[in-house]
C-alpha cells in the first residue's frame, strides 16, 4: 500500500485509487460537490496534452458560489494531501477560477463561460472518467 493510500480518509469510491493524479481529481470532484458544485466533469487529459494529467470542470451559478466551491477544493486537497496549488486565477473577478495543482487543473466556471469556451468540447478526444456519488 502506498503512502497516500494510508493517509486516505474518503469514501469507498476513492479508497482504492493507487493513481496520485486520480486522487487529486476525485478529491477536487467532492469538494465541489460538497459546495454544491453542478455538472462536474472528470477529463483524463494525460494521453492528448502535457498540461496536466487531468481537467476537472465544475460549474458554480453564481460569482460567490464559483469561489467558495474553488476555496473548498484548495482547502480539501490541501488538508488531505498537503498541496498547494501552483498557481489560482480568477478569484477577484469570480466567474472562472482555475486552480493549477500541477497533474490536475481545476476550473470552476459560472454556467455562461463554461458554454461560451466549450472546454468539454475542445478536449473532446479526453476521456471522461465518471465521477460517481460522493
Amino acid at each position: 500500500m502506498t503512502e497516500l493510500s494510508n493517509q486516505q480518509t474518503l469514501s469507498t469510491p476513492m479508497t482504492n485509487i493507487d493513481d496520485r493524479s486520480e486522487l487529486l481529481a476525485r478529491l477536487a470532484a467532492e469538494a465541489a460537490d460538497e459546495r454544491k458544485g453542478s455538472d462536474i466533469v472528470l477529463l483524463k487529459v494525460g494521453d492528448v496534452t502535457v498540461l496536466a494529467d487531468y481537467f476537472v470542470l465544475v460549474s458554480g451559478y453564481s460569482k460567490v458560489q464559483v469561489r467558495a466551491i474553488a476555496r473548498s477544493i484548495e482547502q480539501k486537497i490541501e488538508e488531505t494531501m498537503n498541496l498547494k496549488p501552483i498557481r489560482s486565477e480568477g478569484f477577484a473577478e469570480g466567474s472562472w477560477v482555475v486552480e493549477d495543482f500541477g497533474d490536475v487543473i481545476v476550473h470552476v466556471m459560472m454556467p455562461q463561460e463554461r458554454e461560451y469556451y466549450g472546454l468539454e468540447s475542445f478536449w473532446g478526444h479526453a476521456a471522461r472518467i465518471p465521477v460517481g456519488e460522493f
